[in-house]
């Protein structure tokens, strides 16, 4: 068995990560939602996730701001991560968040958004309670958010219009 290993991706892997997403979610709404935020120039960190040469998994991390009286202030969308369900259960998911989270700290980023289970997003420091204060058009329980520093504790999440278009569709 060949090494899993993690890059950034690029733009010879929109065909793979397509398939991946499509793969991962049984329908084109989140690739649709990739193409957008890439074409929209609102990706921050994107990874992708190589066995024996076939993109396996994907990440992005797409660029929000919190409207606090202060102003806005940046922070990341992690939407969406997908594996290939071949693939499910190995690790792949969590390698990405991981090294996801290493790039973004090294970028300076201080907020991480996410919408999904709290069970599998709070293993890598995700909570609704730090989440619960943000205004949202996604509240609810599977709102999470993780901190790396000196972050907004409250205000409105701003996404990227990419966001809305995808729950238009």
């Amino acid at each position: 068995m060949s090494m899993m290993s993690i890059r950034a991706a690029t733009p010879g892997d929109r065909d793979a990560i397509r398939q991946v997403e499509e793969h991962a979610f049984g329908q084109a709404a989140e690739a649709g939602l990739v193409d957008a935020l890439i074409g929209e120039g609102d990706a921050v960190v994107e990874l992708v996730a190589v066995e024996e040469g076939q993109v396996v998994g994907h990440i992005l991390f797409s660029r929000l701001f919190v409207q606090t009286a202060g102003g806005k202030v940046p922070a990341v969308a992690l939407a969406p991560l997908a594996v290939e369900p071949s693939f499910h259960g190995t690790g792949i998911g969590g390698a990405l968040i991981s090294e996801g989270h290493i790039r973004l700290k090294l970028a300076g980023e201080t907020l991480s958004v996410v919408l999904g289970d709290p069970a599998y997003y709070g293993r890598f420091g995700y909570t609704h309670d730090r989440a619960a204060r943000f205004e949202s058009v996604y509240h609810g329980e599977a709102l999470q958010a993780l901190a790396w520093g000196d972050a907004p504790e409250a205000g409105l999440l701003v996404y990227p219009s990419a966001f809305g278009s995808a729950l238009a569709a």
